[in-house]
């Protein structure tokens, strides 16, 4: 199946079009280049993953055809190609089976696996060009036939799945993201043993395993920038010198301001609740110095001491707190 575009019934190799949008659109444009089987298409878009541009030039594809790079890629160069390989029907014979599948792939132990047979080492795939056919393998454009020879182990290759990874960004606003890195999967090659019972498998054992390409990890930039007033830089200071991860300042500041206003002598005249956490008793704070009656640092890193251990964060003590008033 060639490309099917809705306003041309065929199209020219090297053929160019832009993008509808792109008159309204204050994203940026680029150049995209589709390349199916025989036919190119050229278009200037404003779409942002391969999925999308494909949806704007109305191309059809099933989930049989194989599309590079994967459709959820981000569309992040200019001169961005995308090569769409169409799926075709296959036999493969295994014995007395015969398995038939839409495939897009010309390696045959990837075809046998497509079909859903399993191909053990030691194991051959052969082209076949005179088979006998019924009326439904008529239109079977390739056949296969899967010679066994007795292997006891099996050789897999499979992804190893990218991880994402966030990095805030403290000079952008809260709410705004972008994806600094694509990630890509990894390869994994696993060696397992096979038992089999009459000629059946029961179980496999993993005898070898080698990472041939590691993983690169996704990384999306979030912003994180603080919404602190004026009046609050200085305890915010005070709270990055006692070790406060920057993305929970925020909650940090929160807390602190409607325990103490961050004074360092503030006292609960009921309960003899002292300083800037607002610690009863307050010597409980020289576990982190000598000092802590009077050095702010001293008292906020007790603090993150103690909502890290007690709940595990600054995030989950300021829900403890918005939920129970105290923390």
């Amino acid at each position: 199946m060639g490309l099917f575009l809705a306003s041309h019934a065929f199209m020219r190799a090297g053929a160019v079009f832009a993008d509808d949008d792109l008159s309204t659109s204050a994203v940026t444009e680029r150049f995209v280049t589709i390349y199916d089987e025989k036919d190119s298409l050229m278009i200037k878009t404003t779409a942002s993953t391969v999925r999308e541009v494909l949806e704007k030039t109305s191309i059809e594809f099933t989930d049989a055809d194989l599309i590079e790079p994967a459709l959820d890629t981000p569309i992040d160069s200019n001169n961005f190609n995308i090569n769409i390989h169409r799926a075709r029907p296959a036999l493969v014979i295994d014995g007395v089976n015969r398995r038939y599948v839409m495939t897009a792939s010309y390696d045959p132990k990837t075809i046998a696996r497509e079909a859903g047979l399993t191909v053990y080492d030691g194991d051959k795939i052969e082209t076949v060009t005179n088979v006998s056919t019924n009326f439904l393998e008529a239109g079977a454009v390739s056949t296969y036939r899967l010679e066994r020879n007795g292997g006891r182990t099996v050789t897999i290759e499979e992804n190893l799945p990218y991880t994402t990874e966030t990095r805030y960004d403290y000079n952008l606003a809260r709410g705004e993201s972008y994806l600094e890195r694509a990630g890509e999967d990894g390869r994994r090659v696993s060696i397992y043993e096979v038992t089999f019972e009459n000629n059946v498998e029961v179980s496999r054992t993993l005898i070898s395993e080698n990472v041939k390409v590691e993983p690169i990890p996704e990384i999306v930039v979030v912003g994180a920038k603080l919404s602190i007033a004026p009046e609050q830089e200085t305890c915010v200071g005070w709270l990055r010198e006692a070790g406060v991860p920057e993305e929970h300042l925020e909650a940090a500041i929160y807390i602190i301001y409607h325990e103490s206003g961050c004074r360092v002598d503030a006292t609960n005249p009921y309960s003899g609740a002292y300083g800037i956490p607002q610690a009863l008793p307050g010597n409980k704070m020289a576990t982190a110095g000598d000092d802590w009656e009077t050095n702010p640092i001293t008292q906020i890193r007790w603090m993150n001491g103690y909502v890290t251990s007690r709940y595990g964060g600054w995030p989950q003590a300021l829900a403890f707190k918005m939920e129970k008033g105290w923390y």
